[in-house]
């Protein structure tokens, strides 16, 4: 495969991507936030749940992949830094969120980066292995060990037992299999995807892999695997358990965004859309940070947690989205980095 540099065109596209995912994020943290406690049959929601944050991973993997093009050494120094102080504000932001991602990313970065020297099929194998591993884990293993889902609380998550559990196996978004997102990212970006074709097979190989996922589960769910079965959970889509059909479910999307984003950025690039955009896609980080912060922090303060329905809880994802769309752009006019972005490039290097 070509190991094409980025180019302008490309990160446009990239950045494009990273703000749709992020508006994804955003949706699905206030509806857990929101809504956790009222029945949820949102076709959209159900739809993001897990797949924005999957796409999120992905294009990590690929700003990954492409820093260690230039500089292989640097990146995996200053990329280990850069885990150590995701793993802080992480942990820190767990302490009001139990849904953060952030400590997730340093494990995923710290793994990642050790992976880079790896070719593209011995890291296509260690996805597979990801996914066999953890449906093993499900198999032996309490996968509702220290959830309260009705509260949505986790117990002795500051335990090294609990951290290690929720880590590695039944949290959020647990090292096996999401792992295999940054992975499938590094792939990639090892790839040209600044060439057309290159960005039509994303969308239709990321389709096909989406919609054949999603008709397999559907039917094993509803005609083969009987209905209350102990195995319904092996045929699930849903980011929890994320059994190997949400994983293919989930790259499958993340490919068809990255590639309908990277195919829209050659006319998006001189819009005044993307001037406005553009900025909240590269300050993703502190978005992330505000919207748990200043977002749901209002949310609670107004006594909307827990409660909402899932379209109020949409539309208050949506009216953050916008304010913060306008805050980046703002902000950019002024500094050249987002603030969390500038503390860490600060701190890290």
């Amino acid at each position: 495969m070509n190991n094409a540099p980025a180019s302008s065109a490309r990160l446009i596209g990239l950045d494009i991507a990273r703000y749709l995912a992020f508006i994804g994020m955003v949706i699905v943290n206030f509806n857990v936030a929101m809504s956790y406690g009222v029945e949820n049959n949102e076709g959209i929601i159900n739809l993001l749940q897990g797949r924005a944050a999957a796409t999120f991973v992905v294009l990590a993997g690929v700003g990954l992949g492409l820093s260690s093009l230039k500089r292989m050494s640097q990146t995996i120094t200053v990329t280990i830094k850069r885990a150590a102080f995701l793993l802080i504000l992480g942990l820190l932001n767990m302490l009001i969120f139990v849904g953060d991602i952030l400590h997730y990313y340093a494990f995923y970065f710290l793994f990642g980066v050790l992976l880079l020297p790896l070719s593209n099929r011995m890291l296509i194998g260690i996805v597979l292995l990801l996914n066999l591993i953890f449906v093993a884990m499900m198999l032996s293993f309490n996968y509702e060990a220290g959830w309260n889902f009705e509260e949505l609380t986790y117990s002795g998550f500051w335990t090294i037992d609990g951290f290690i559990r929720n880590l590695f196996f039944n949290g959020f978004h647990p090292i096996a299999p999401w792992l295999g997102f940054l992975l499938f990212g590094i792939i990639l970006s090892r790839i040209s995807l600044i060439e057309r074709t290159v960005q039509l097979k994303m969308i239709i190989w990321g389709l096909t892999a989406f919609i054949v996922s999603e008709v397999i589960s559907f039917l094993l769910k509803d005609y083969i695997v009987p209905i209350g079965s102990e195995l319904q959970f092996l045929v699930t889509t849903d980011s929890m358990p994320p059994m190997p059909l949400y994983t293919i479910a989930g790259i499958g999307a993340a490919s068809t965004v990255i590639g309908l984003c990277l195919m829209a950025s050659d006319r998006l690039k001189d819009s005044n859309i993307y001037y406005l955009i553009s900025p909240a896609g590269t300050q993703t980080l502190t978005l992330y940070i505000l919207h748990i912060i200043v977002g749901l922090g209002f949310v609670e303060e107004l006594g909307l947690t827990g409660s909402s329905t899932p379209i109020q809880a949409f539309f208050a994802a949506i009216i953050f989205c916008i304010l913060g769309t306008i805050y980046a752009f703002y902000w950019s006019r002024w500094f050249k980095r987002g603030m969390f972005e500038s503390l860490m490039r600060k701190l890290t290097g």
